[in-house]
């Protein structure tokens, strides 16, 4: 790979990845845009353990605090916690994609990955963002969520398998579409991508092993740090301006992308 390539990708994936905008599919159609030969598993692997490495060094004192109260709960006697019961709620909420993940595994690569899906699913989750954070009340904090509404948003993530959907979009509409803020909305999608994005690393990790390609060091190492900075950026400000900007300007943006997209492949 050129190294403009590896930042180009890289940078792509750290911003995209945490915005309600679709990471999968502007990977996928940036060697479209750009006229790059597709940059293949290991990459992809790469810049998702940059952004895994974002996430869960932005979240650590959480991240600890959870780890705790969880682990204390399953002792004798153990009491439990906001933290502990939040624990639960990402465990349940990850299940629903790793149940399709396995059942739509080839589809979700071969199939799914045409243009013509990613136009459709960025104007459509487009319009239900909209719709979402228009419709709701935003008056329940992150720590109101219960089984009950972790396992919708999890079933929801489960949509994100067809790319266009943006994991953290869908994640953030079905947050608010029971009440949360958008802040509690983005931290709990934040929080979930943890052991969702891990599974896919494992997972990718384990069909590069067994494909025994050549692997480029170098290459790999520039793409995870690049995308690590990118998406800690972006975590950063999003959680700090959301409740301000709200979620319009993502859904105006997604519209104009897949009406874009429909024009090229149409016009």
């Amino acid at each position: 790979m050129e190294t403009l390539q590896i930042i180009l990708l890289a940078l792509i994936q750290g911003f995209t990845e945490f915005l309600p905008i679709s990471s999968s599919a502007h990977l996928i159609l940036a060697p479209y845009v750009f006229g790059y030969a597709d940059q293949g598993l290991a990459f992809d692997l790469a810049v998702h353990l940059g952004t895994l490495l974002a996430v869960v060094l932005y979240f650590r004192e959480e991240i600890l605090a959870m780890l705790r109260d969880w682990f204390a709960s399953l002792t004798p006697g153990g009491q439990a916690t906001a933290n502990s019961r939040l624990g639960w709620d990402i465990i349940l909420a990850t299940l629903p994609v790793m149940v399709v993940g396995v059942l739509i595994k080839d589809l979700v690569e071969h199939q799914l990955r045409a243009p013509q899906v990613i136009a459709a699913t960025t104007i459509v989750i487009g319009l239900v963002l909209w719709w979402a954070d228009r419709a709701s009340k935003r008056n329940l904090a992150i720590g109101s969520m219960n089984l009950k509404h972790a396992l919708f948003i999890g079933t929801a993530q489960a949509l994100a398998l067809i790319p266009g959907t943006s994991r953290s979009g869908i994640t953030m509409a079905a947050a608010l579409m029971l009440g949360y803020t958008r802040e509690a909305a983005s931290r709990f999608s934040f929080l979930l991508s943890i052991p969702t994005i891990l599974a896919s690393v494992i997972w990718v990790g384990k069909d590069l092993i067994s494909a025994n390609q050549t692997v480029h060091w170098q290459d790999l190492g520039l793409g995870v740090l690049l995308s690590f900075i990118a998406a800690y950026t972006t975590i950063h400000f999003f959680l700090r301006f959301i409740e301000r900007i709200g979620m319009a300007p993502f859904a105006i943006y997604r519209l104009m992308l897949g009406v874009v997209i429909l024009g090229f492949l149409y016009l």
